[in-house]
């Protein structure tokens, strides 16, 4: 039976090409989706990811990184004091206003102060030690290439951050902000930039400790130290989870992906179980004859349920092929766009789990599998 599945999708397959692509446009659609789900959400932790601390030191309840408030510097003595501590150094967020030569109207950035010294833990992964060395320079920013023609500027020119003068002298890629337009400068020129006269210390306080591993214990070990202050600590990997769940679902922006996304399998999976539909009904006078020679419908439903895996694999396929070649574009054009292997596996079982529930539907039409309608 398995046998004569393949074969009728081979000799039919213009029977079955409308459910091939039916299922490939929707599994190519969740794929899209998932991977720009990821790169745009997974832009808020950018901060975190493209860095090498293990543990962040900042407010007690931030849900991300923008929306920290400033901590009291002389934390990094006891911060210091942990034995598994190596390195700390400040971070400094500042919300700016950008005005540019070229008028481009209003344009929000999000400034990161930074220690630009080569073993500097904040854009570590992101940054190249010539462009952290510019950094050096007095209110010298680096932009992601991305946001230049937003931002109307290029290398060398000056524009205005909160009424203070400021120099491009770099520019980077993979640092695209979720609402605004990322600027990495120096600690003492974001200190600069900062109006807020509340703000007397950094936001965050990072740590580099000797173990990675132990971030989550050495986390720990500072929240309950009571010497520590109104302050609390995540590890790396929390602290990077915290803020992407947070603009997912917290936001109410993530509510709208996922119903889009029920939308594309509910619709993937009407239009794939109707074209299962119909090439089973094409066929029902095929199935009426093996049912007279005594092959019984139990059979002739794993028959049906073989085809419709392979319609679900080979539009996988089609789609794997293809959505691979629109990421690649994607990303050359600078659009955020991420897919790991667990959001693969994802796609794979929704895509598989479409072509199920449509075989699922498709055996429905074999009541119709009666010898009796070959008399008719």
């Amino acid at each position: 039976m398995v046998a004569l599945a393949r074969k009728t999708l081979v000799y039919e397959w213009r029977r079955f090409l409308p459910a091939i692509l039916a299922v490939g446009f929707a599994g190519l659609l969740q794929l899209l989706q998932l991977a720009l789900v990821l790169g745009i959400f997974g832009s808020t932790s950018l901060y975190i990811t493209g860095s090498s601390a293990d543990v962040w030191v900042g407010y007690p309840g931030t849900q991300s990184v923008g929306s920290g408030r400033s901590i009291d510097p002389n934390v990094e003595a006891r911060i210091l004091m942990d034995p598994a501590v190596q390195r700390v150094e400040p971070y400094i967020w500042v919300d700016g206003d950008w005005r540019g030569a070229k008028e481009t109207g209003g344009v929000s950035v999000f400034v990161s102060g930074i220690d630009p010294s080569p073993n500097g833990l904040m854009f570590s992964k992101a940054l190249s030690p010539a462009l952290r060395a510019r950094l050096t320079q007095p209110d010298a920013i680096v932009v992601d290439r991305s946001a230049v023609d937003q931002l109307g500027i290029g290398i060398g020119q000056t524009a205005t951050i909160n009424g203070h003068q400021v120099q491009v002298v770099g520019i980077s890629s993979g640092l695209r902000a979720l609402g605004g337009v990322n600027v990495l400068c120096s600690l003492d020129t974001a200190r600069r930039l900062d109006t807020d006269s509340e703000d007397n210390g950094p936001t965050y306080l990072v740590a580099r400790i000797r173990h990675p591993n132990h971030a989550n214990a050495v986390a720990l070990r500072l929240r309950g130290d009571r010497s520590f202050g109104p302050y609390t600590a995540w590890s790396a990997r929390d602290f990077a989870r915290r803020s992407v769940l947070y603009w997912l679902f917290d936001t109410g922006a993530g509510a709208g992906v996922l119903f889009l996304a029920g939308i594309v399998f509910l619709v993937g999976a009407v239009i794939t179980s109707q074209t299962l539909i119909a090439a089973v009904n094409g066929s029902v006078r095929e199935y009426a004859t093996l049912n007279a020679l005594g092959v019984g419908v139990a059979a002739l439903r794993k028959v049906v349920l073989e085809q419709a895996f392979w319609v679900g694999a080979l539009g996988l396929l089609g789609a794997s092929v293809l959505g691979v070649v629109l990421l690649a574009l994607a990303r050359s054009q600078d659009v955020p766009v991420v897919l790991n292997v667990p959001a693969a596996l994802s796609c794979i079982i929704l895509v598989m789990g479409l072509a199920a529930v449509s075989g699922l539907a498709a055996m429905r039409s074999l009541h119709r599998v009666d010898p009796a309608t070959l008399l008719r």
